[in-house]
């Protein structure tokens, strides 16, 4: 029995180290593919080397895989799960098949409900809950076992504790894995986010002086151009538009020279309060003029040290473009500023277009914009910021229906 419930752990770990090994730096929709492929063969493997009990039943580690893709992937992870499991069950057939079919059955319409709000919670939290979902799954399991038995043997209770045992530890060992996964995976991308950051930071103090002051010039001569009385009217018209081009090549420039300046100039100490109330004055006007309404709460004590100037233009990037996210239909923008532990919890919610997966992966990338006139610049200046702070942003959204953005920031 030992030697099978070692060969049921690694049909469990199999689909998490072939992951890592092969498939981690692919597509994510090839790797969501690929996941559910190989937790299906690890399933089918189970089910064909089960674990012999000594009550003469058998059992396997198959609602593993059941359970993590119901959590993780919701009714579509897990329906292709359910129907492999079923189809396979009858096949085998046998005593129990009905019994199997209908706790498969209740599992795949309970489970895929936790999903949303398990997706939302930090790793731990994650964790704690496929292990007691696991656990309640193996209770209803020998529930309806002992209905089997007129007297509930000692041997009974043995083999129970064994299924809670080894679902607790398998469950509890592969989480451990798949959220170490996930983590490595977004430290990966901080890690190169932050070296893209390092290099404009490098880039942006030199090239932006030596170009800043050609482009000065340049604009002086237009704009006497423009107020002289001998050039044609059609000659002002490419003064014109010459002269709105260089003022965007400057406004480029000195969103450039945001990543340069040193912190050192404006540091403060403070809550966020004052700068989240001037960040919302500022951008009450352009609200207004968008029908949206800015809705704030703010509950926060703990101090950080920031740039104050860095951290405003932060906070006006992500709210203008909640704002304009709204543009034309109107709505509400939540800004909300709370504690939780030893961070700062901040939520910038609009009810928006939305972004796609795919968009949502790109942000924070230079030149990378939603909007068409965009350079992509703001969004990279608001990473480069959370980053100085030690701080992460997590951002939800759904096409149609807004984006949320949650930075959180040690203190």
């Amino acid at each position: 029995m030992l030697e099978t419930f070692l060969i049921n752990i690694l049909f469990m770990v199999f689909p998490v180290l072939l992951f890592v090994i092969f498939f981690d730096n692919y597509k994510r929709e090839f790797n969501y593919s690929l996941i559910l492929f190989s937790f299906s063969i690890s399933m089918i493997l189970c089910m064909i080397y089960p674990i012999e009990l000594e009550l003469g039943f058998i059992i396997d580690l198959r609602y593993i895989a059941f359970i993590i893709a119901g959590l993780y992937g919701g009714y579509k992870g897990l329906f292709p799960l359910y129907l492999l499991l079923n189809v396979y069950r009858f096949i085998i057939g046998g005593e129990g098949t009905l019994q199997s079919f209908v706790h498969s059955t209740l599992a795949f319409i309970v489970i895929p409900l936790l999903s949303k709000r398990f997706n939302e919670y930090n790793p731990k939290r994650r964790i704690i809950i496929a292990v007691i979902v696991s656990t309640l799954n193996v209770i209803i399991y020998l529930i309806a076992l002992s209905n089997y038995f007129d007297v509930l043997t000692n041997e009974y209770w043995s083999s129970a504790f064994f299924m809670l045992f080894a679902s607790i530890l398998v469950m509890s060992l592969n989480m451990v894995m798949i959220e170490k996964i996930i983590s490595n995976i977004k430290n990966r991308e901080n890690h190169l986010r932050t070296e893209r950051l390092h290099v404009m930071s490098e880039l942006s103090a030199s090239v932006t002086h030596e170009i800043r002051n050609p482009l000065t010039v340049t604009k002086g001569f237009l704009q006497l151009l423009n107020v002289s009385k001998t050039i044609s009217t059609q000659d002002k018209v490419y003064i014109d538009y010459s002269l709105k081009e260089l003022l965007r090549a400057e406004s480029i420039l000195s969103d450039y020279l945001a990543f340069s300046k040193p912190q050192s100039e404006h540091m403060v100490y403070s809550n966020l309060k004052e700068d989240m109330e001037y960040v919302q004055n500022v951008l009450s006007p352009f609200a207004l003029y968008n029908k949206v309404e800015i809705v704030s709460t703010f509950s926060n004590s703990l101090k950080k040290e920031y740039d104050q100037n860095q951290i405003k233009q932060c906070f006006i990037n992500l709210m203008k473009n909640g704002i304009e996210a709204m543009k034309g239909e109107g709505g509400t923008l939540y800004v909300d500023v709370t504690e939780q532990g030893n961070y700062i919890m901040i939520n910038i919610k609009d009810c928006g277009v939305g972004m796609t997966k795919d968009e949502i992966l790109h942000l924070g990338k230079p030149y990378y914009s939603n909007k068409k006139e965009g350079t992509g610049l703001g969004m990279l200046l608001v990473y480069g910021t959370i980053s100085k702070m030690k701080g992460k942003i997590d951002v939800q959204s759904k096409k149609g229906v807004g984006t949320t953005f949650t930075i959180t920031i040690p203190t």
